[in-house]
């Protein structure tokens, strides 16, 4: 297969751009990083998926199935098809994603992998529906392979781990981390929202090791503006 890695750059640029954009009022109804199908643990087809997102008018999304991109192929071919029967509409636009476990600082963390090229060698290991082992699951092979297939690696949820965000943050950078997740609901409120204390928290580290900002609602359920 030809990999078209010149249009995976160009999309990761313009998710750079999007990612110096991020605030608090983002999510969940401009952009949304963080989604999960029944290709892993969601119950939300990624049709269905896609038609809420575009019924509640998101700029831009990323289906994160867990060590899986079924979610997110399955929704790309749908969306070619939506924008060929809707031809002048402005459709979403739809980074590749997946979310990986990886060891850092000892603990188990949740990288979200973003607008990475997915038949690249490098990524295939943390595509096969299963956590990865030895070597290949510890936080710094966890990122090389992602930059290396082109894309942006996301620490998840920092403040949701047994080891604090006050140390998990620095570690990741440390390890070449491109973001964090800054604004996200830690107790499930209807409606979401971010967490103000923890987003506020790691809104500092962000800007202290110079990390973008992102946001999802890490659905799981059947509504995108609801994480369970």
């Amino acid at each position: 297969m030809v990999v078209n890695f010149a249009r995976t750059s160009t999309s990761t640029e313009i998710l750079k751009q999007v990612f110096q954009t991020i605030d608090a009022q983002s999510c969940p109804r401009l952009f949304n990083f963080h989604m999960h199908t029944v290709f892993s643990d969601g119950r939300l087809q990624p049709h269905a998926l896609m038609e809420q997102a575009i019924a509640i008018g998101l700029q831009g999304l990323a289906i994160t199935d867990h060590h899986s991109v079924g979610g997110y192929q399955a929704a790309q071919a749908w969306l070619e098809d939506w924008k060929w029967n809707n031809p002048g509409a402005t459709p979403p636009h739809l980074w590749s994603g997946t979310e990986i476990n990886a060891n850092l600082l000892n603990t188990e963390v949740h990288i979200l992998a973003y607008s990475f090229e997915p038949e690249h060698p490098s990524i295939k290991p943390y595509l096969q529906r299963k956590i990865a082992t030895g070597s290949e699951y510890q936080i710094n092979h966890v990122i090389a392979a992602i930059h290396q297939a082109g894309g942006l690696a996301v620490l998840a949820h920092p403040a949701r781990y047994k080891r604090s965000h006050l140390d998990l943050i620095p570690a990741a950078a440390e390890n070449g981390i491109d973001g964090v997740e800054t604004f996200y609901a830690y107790n499930n409120p209807n409606p979401w929202k971010p967490s103000v204390l923890e987003s506020e928290q790691v809104q500092r580290l962000a800007i202290e090791y110079n990390l973008f900002n992102t946001c999802g609602t890490d659905t799981h359920g059947l509504n995108l503006l609801q994480r369970l």
